[in-house]
């Protein structure tokens, strides 16, 4: 197993602060957002790298026993210790997983692909798996610090997937907290990132409240591309379509639309619905556009009758 030397994931040095931590995370989170870097898979892994990394030094427990691991694991890489011979046992966290937050999704696929942990790499997985820390937040401190029974203020940010389709119609999620059952709506054109505050949702026991963040991500679809508030999808028509014009029903996240197809239509082009896109997040009335890419399919294996006419029109041309 890798070692993963958050520290240099994330630009700071070994003695940085936790402000310090917290500032070149966002910094970095901001510049390879997927948002910023559309399509670009290697800046979504350089973002997800970020965040795991935050997961940790961001957090004053994973930090202490991430830094004692650092330590022991730089100690037997100096005494000369050969690959695969370092105890990752002795590490894995065995803390149980804390919070009497949580987030239910009904029917849909569990948080990070079904266990809470999809997004993070096998060394985080193996060695915080059981602190909490893909458990389901992360705790950014505000205020004073723990004296006695006195607890620090925090918020708590979770992160929530939903589908395009449920983008683009608005949707809920149920949450638990301290026994009570809340339904928080997700607005129409949400998008990754996009936050949903709960005021006051969680309360420490001095009696201290926190807000709870629900941070949005949307999964990929596979019949749609979402650029902004532009959607794109491709379509198939034959070569006579193409060349003639006539109809072809298309698939919207609204439901299926006519779509007229002018004669002379090329291979790739791109035809505009105007207004049929995704909702604004904040003027839902409004929509950006939705494109049809155009596929041509040609005919295979002609018949003698066909091929005699391609090849009049051929010389025609």
């Amino acid at each position: 197993m890798e070692y993963k030397d958050y520290y240099k994931i994330l630009g700071v040095d070994r003695k940085a602060s936790k402000e310090e931590i917290k500032k070149s995370y966002r910094k970095l989170a901001l510049k390879y957002h997927p948002d910023r870097n559309p399509g670009d898979k290697q800046s979504e892994e350089k973002f997800k790298e970020l965040n795991e990394a935050y997961q940790v030094l961001g957090d004053s427990e994973k930090r202490a026993h991430y830094d004692q691991l650092g330590e022991s694991y730089t100690r037997w890489q100096q005494h000369g210790g050969a690959p695969g011979g370092f105890r990752w046992e002795d590490w894995v966290a065995q803390t149980p997983g804390g919070g009497n937050v949580r987030v239910e999704v009904g029917n849909l696929e569990d948080l990070f692909g079904g266990g809470g942990l999809g997004d993070f790499s096998e060394f985080f997985r193996r060695i915080f798996g059981g602190m909490g820390a893909a458990a389901d937040f992360n705790r950014e401190m505000r205020g004073q610090r723990r004296s006695g029974t006195r607890y620090v203020t925090a918020d708590i940010q979770h992160e929530v997937e939903i589908s395009l389709s449920e983008a683009f119609h608005g949707t809920t999620r149920r949450i638990e907290i301290d026994g009570r059952r809340l339904e928080v709506k997700i607005p129409r054109g949400a998008r990754t990132g996009t936050k949903i505050r709960v005021a006051n949702a969680v309360t420490a026991p001095d009696g201290q409240k926190s807000d709870l963040y629900l941070i949005v991500r949307v999964a990929d679809d596979p019949n749609f591309e979402r650029k902004g508030n532009n959607l794109y999808t491709d379509v198939s028509i034959d070569l006579y379509k193409a060349v003639l014009g006539g109809e072809v029903t298309v698939r919207t996240l609204a439901g299926n639309v006519v779509l007229t197809v002018p004669p002379g239509t090329q291979p790739g082009q791109s035809i505009r619905l105007s207004g049929q896109g995704m909702p604004q997040i904040s003027r839902p009335d409004q929509r950006g556009d939705f494109f049809v890419r155009i596929k041509v399919k040609l005919p295979r294996n002609l018949s003698p009758e066909q091929r005699e006419l391609f090849q009049k029109l051929e010389q025609m041309g």
